[in-house]
């Protein structure tokens, strides 16, 4: 299983873009501005979105991804989350106001989109390997997943704060290589980073602690103007090593 980042950036400006990461060639995990850098085809040739929640962050391109392919594509898209999520989606931005409901589009018998309500632990097949929906703690409902492939096991956080259930699915998951996990904010915001539930430097660190020795920690979400700095606490605080997840890296398990 090939995972590509096009984006991971808690905002954007340059090369910054916010979250979407590419499964294989017809998978997204969120669709946020990084997926601006697919190609048209490369677009048509989607067929599922998993979101791992509504913030505009992790969903911004959805309703143009869909109004962009939708004519050259057989099929319709099916976009994957949490109940309460599509329908914020279908409530807030496919509502005839903000972007047409292409749920309905070019007729309701042959749809451009269409919604898949998934649950916490569904699994799904895919590639070479499955996707599970796991659960996640925020500001509003949300899901973390995992990818298991034929040489191990990979869990992309989401957005999330500190969660024991989250952390005892991270570390029941069967060879796990690769940790995605965001921190939003550096220590001096803590109190904002508990308020927005995101992770800061230091509960990080403490919760990176239960992690085996062998797994790679990648840190996403960094606020641009404040990146570097929050991405030096984690190293100093962190009893791993950790790295900044960027734009174009390639994970494979």
């Amino acid at each position: 299983m090939k995972l590509t980042v096009l984006g991971c950036d808690g905002g954007i400006g340059g090369a910054r873009h916010t979250t979407c990461l590419k499964l294989g060639a017809h998978a997204l995990i969120d669709a946020g501005t990084g997926l601006s850098s697919l190609s048209l085809a490369e677009m048509a040739a989607i067929d599922h979105v998993f979101l791992s929640h509504a913030h505009l962050d992790h969903v911004a391109l959805l309703p143009l991804l869909v109004d962009s392919v939708g004519a050259a594509r057989t099929r319709p898209l099916e976009v994957h989350g949490l109940p309460a999520t599509l329908d914020s989606l279908r409530q807030h931005i496919f509502n005839w106001q903000i972007w047409p409901d292409f749920s309905q589009l070019p007729s309701a018998e042959a749809p451009w989109l269409q919604w898949r309500p998934l649950a916490v632990g569904e699994r799904f097949a895919m590639d070479d390997g499955y996707l599970t929906a796991l659960p996640a703690h925020h500001t509003v409902p949300a899901v973390a997943y995992r990818l298991e492939g034929p040489t191990g096991s990979l869990v992309f956080s989401g957005d999330t704060s500190s969660d024991e259930a989250f952390w005892q699915a991270v570390l029941a998951s069967p060879d796990l290589r690769h940790l995605l996990i965001e921190c939003a904010f550096p220590d001096e915001e803590s109190r904002l980073a508990g308020q927005a539930r995101h992770y800061s430097p230091s509960r990080l660190a403490a919760d990176l602690a239960q992690l085996p020795a062998q797994v790679q920690v990648w840190i996403s979400h960094l606020k641009p103007t404040d990146a570097e700095r929050t991405l030096a606490q984690i190293a100093a605080l962190a009893p791993c090593e950790v790295q900044a997840l960027a734009a174009g890296v390639v994970l494979t398990v």
